[in-house]
């Protein structure tokens, strides 16, 4: 894991699902962060359940927080396993 990888998983898993009140790292919703270009990274995450009502929110807020990090460029999120997974992932990585 690349330095840049480390610190935006670090990032987002202090996210806090506001259902449970967990982070993102105790629920171990963040499944990879991968730097696919110098300072591109993708997320993957998989919601809490396949019809979680705010699937959407936590992809732009993974995303939000993503870029706070020093160095991102560009963050791109998918959602994995959830109902509605295509249209929230087009949606969140539209060209920016």
């Amino acid at each position: 894991m690349s330095d840049l990888e480390a610190k935006v998983k670090n990032e987002v898993e202090k996210i806090i699902d506001p259902e449970t009140g967990l982070t993102f790292g105790q629920m171990s919703l963040i499944q990879s962060v991968k730097e696919q270009e110098p300072g591109i990274v993708k997320i993957d995450f998989v919601p809490t359940s396949p019809f979680c009502p705010i699937a959407f929110k936590f992809a732009l807020d993974i995303k939000a927080t993503a870029k706070k990090v020093a160095g991102v460029k560009r963050a791109l999120v998918y959602v994995h396993g959830h109902s509605m997974e295509e249209g929230i992932n087009q949606t969140v990585n539209k060209a920016e």
